[in-house]
């Protein structure tokens, strides 16, 4: 698949089929994989909810920061649009908070910090139809921010149904992912997966890259979980550099 550009720039959008699926534990090795090829990656999250400041340790812009040596010293507030103290929809959050999103000054803040970073990694907020304004849902924003989604998907039962349902979703707006990745945090087993993988290449026609199992040390990443991302992105490392 020829990935989409903005520019000279590739943008990534992390979406996913539901929160909690693993949106910003993939963004965490999509930022590891690009420092590891040499890129300088720049990480964005417009809408960050359930959090006071964005140097809240729930906050996933403090988690990806406090897991990149790279990073180390930096304010993750920069990568960071809205902060929102409610856990849940940005629309809600901010109305709870007298707020109104502006999505214009969500696009010109990226504009101005992705300076200098080559890929960018959009992390949704999330499923695909959680809304940010009274008019946009979390699905708008991928095309409105020029970039290629990546959908990430639980790896256990349930799935089949909520991945086609994403990327039929994607597919009426004329979006194509890169691909889908599975987390599997639930000891699925290893049949379920595969089944799991064969109904979504089946039926949608979108390959699933890979299967990232749970993780219990952040700073010491299996290698073999690169090879994902190897197979995602191997003909566009230097362009990225």
């Amino acid at each position: 698949m020829r990935l989409k550009m903005h520019g000279a720039k590739l943008r990534i959008f992390v979406c996913g089929t539901d929160t909690g699926v693993g949106k910003t534990v993939l963004s965490l090795l999509m930022m590891k994989y690009f420092y590891h090829i040499g890129a300088n990656p720049f990480y964005f999250k417009p809408f960050q909810t359930g959090c006071a400041s964005p140097l809240d340790p729930e906050s996933d812009a403090s988690f990806i920061y406090s897991y990149i040596p790279q990073l180390k010293g930096k304010d993750p507030s920069f990568s960071v649009g809205y902060c929102l103290r409610e856990p849940k929809a940005p629309y809600f959050a901010a109305r709870n908070e007298n707020k109104q999103i502006d999505l214009r000054f969500i696009k010109k803040i990226l504009k101005e910090r992705e300076k200098g970073y080559n890929p960018v990694i959009i992390e949704g907020a999330g499923g695909l139809y959680v809304p940010v304004t009274k008019k946009k849902f979390i699905i708008d924003l991928i095309r409105s921010f020029d970039s290629t989604p990546v959908l990430v998907a639980r790896a256990g039962l349930g799935t089949i149904n909520h991945t086609l349902l994403s990327l039929e979703a994607l597919r009426k707006r004329k979006i194509k992912p890169i691909c889908v990745i599975f987390i599997n945090t639930d000891n699925t087993s290893e049949e379920m997966i595969r089944e799991n993988i064969e109904a979504v290449e089946l039926w949608s026609g979108i390959p699933v890259a890979g299967v990232i199992n749970k993780i219990e040390d952040f700073t010491c990443i299996p290698s073999e979980l690169f090879d994902i991302f190897n197979k995602i992105f191997k003909n566009m490392a230097e362009d990225l550099k």
